[in-house]
């Protein structure tokens, strides 16, 4: 395509995501889960012919050279297959947010004033990799009366088509327009500066992807944007932890994914037991193959540690790499993820109910863990059904956006003849 036959095919989409946004908010809850359940049968169904189309685009991003992390997120299998159609199974067993009513009260002119829970209207999604993003993005955007433009990478062409098709077939079967979900056709990167830019169509962008892409959207978008810029996650393990869970969590919480943005990326351990417990842990840890950076008190426990550059403790890896550092108790834990985290996901390690406490209250990220394992921030762990992204920000949704993350408040007044005085 030219950049103008671009233009004009991102404008025809926009205009029809609009209109189909008007059906799809005052679509019922019954329409909106028959789609859904519609929607994930036939991706069952359709399981072999998706993996096939998922094969074409990993052969040509080898090809082209793409980095293991992405080509870990790209893959598709049986499993993961199953786990989009759960996804889609889960969120029609959710409540309805649209039309919810709340926080009524009288107020001294007579008037009743509450809250209704409504769409944003039309949301923008551009995300790098990810087949199960088209799956999940379209299944929350149809339930919390959305419509939706995806844009996904150029790497999961083939496969995000092949989705494209049964969200279509299951929208269609339930009566609902099949523009409520449009996938962009189009691999031009024209496209994602048109899409970023339609504030007469879109309401909202939300970006997944690498640090790059979202901070370009971030710093072009015209349109308010849902992002998380990386996730810089960290463990920090308390003089007060309990040992067994401490080398499971910090093991789990770094090698069970290692190309995720809820993977810990830095260990952060208390000076107290450090000499005792960081060499069991770093055992676990060499054991997976993971690259131990850490600060001259780690150097000197740990032979195999290598020293870490300031940057190590501000970098998300997604490798086999870990950022390690000794700290003085609770507070410079503290201090130091507010200062070197991305405000994603962290979690502490300890028995002491005090010291849990007070890291939830002054640990300044999206989602804060006592003895859990980062590798839970997910919208489908949190029952999200699933998740748009991951939110970082501070306004309108933090932490993994769901159906609320969807929506937003408007008022509502009742009354009966009344008249300001």
């Amino acid at each position: 395509m030219t950049d103008l036959n671009v233009k004009d095919y991102m404008d025809a989409l926009g205009k029809s995501a609009r209109q189909a946004s008007r059906h799809i908010a005052n679509a019922d809850s019954n329409a909106k889960n028959q789609a859904l359940t519609f929607i994930a049968h036939a991706i069952l169904r359709e399981k072999a012919a998706l993996i096939e189309a998922n094969g074409k685009d990993l052969a040509a991003a080898k090809e082209n050279g793409l980095e293991s992390a992405l080509l870990d997120r790209l893959t598709l299998t049986e499993k993961t297959v199953g786990s989009m159609a759960q996804g889609l199974i889960q969120i029609a067993g959710l409540a309805d947010p649209i039309g919810q009513m709340n926080d009524f009260k009288y107020m001294p002119s007579g008037i009743q004033v509450g809250q209704m829970r409504v769409p944003l209207g039309v949301i923008g999604i551009i995300y790098e990799a990810r087949p199960n993003v088209t799956a999940d993005a379209a299944g929350l955007c149809i339930k919390s009366g959305n419509a939706v433009i995806l844009r996904g990478g150029s790497e999961a062409i083939h496969c995000n088509q092949a989705l494209a098709k049964l969200v279509h077939e299951g929208l269609e079967k339930a009566g609902l327009p099949k523009e409520v979900v449009q996938v962009v056709e189009t691999t031009d990167r024209t496209a994602v500066g048109e899409l970023i830019t339609m504030k007469d169509y879109v309401d909202v962008i939300v970006p997944r992807g690498g640090k790059g892409l979202i901070e370009r959207i971030s710093n072009d978008a015209r349109i308010p944007v849902i992002k998380h810029l990386d996730g810089n996650c960290h463990v920090y393990v308390d003089q007060d932890a309990d040992l067994d869970k401490a080398l499971a969590i910090v093991e789990n919480s770094k090698t069970q994914r290692l190309g995720t943005c809820n993977t810990a990326e830095s260990l952060l351990i208390d000076s107290v037991i450090a000499q005792d417990v960081l060499p069991q842990i770093a055992a676990r840890l060499l054991g997976k193959g993971v690259e131990i950076r850490g600060c001259a008190e780690t150097c000197k426990i740990i032979k195999e540690a290598k020293p870490a550059t300031d940057e190590d403790y501000y970098t998300e890896y997604l490798d086999s790499i870990i950022s390690c550092k000794v700290v003085d108790g609770i507070d410079a834990a503290i201090a130091h993820i507010n200062e070197h985290s991305s405000q994603h996901t962290e979690s502490i390690v300890t028995e002491n109910y005090t010291i849990a406490r007070q890291f939830l209250r002054q640990v300044d990220s999206s989602s804060v863990m006592v003895n859990a394992s980062t590798r839970f921030a997910d919208g489908f762990e949190y029952g999200l059904g699933a998740e748009i992204g991951i939110s970082t920000d501070k306004l309108h949704a933090r932490g993994p956006v769901g159906l609320n993350g969807l929506t937003s408040l408007k008022y509502i007044v009742f009354g009966d003849g009344h008249i300001r005085t």
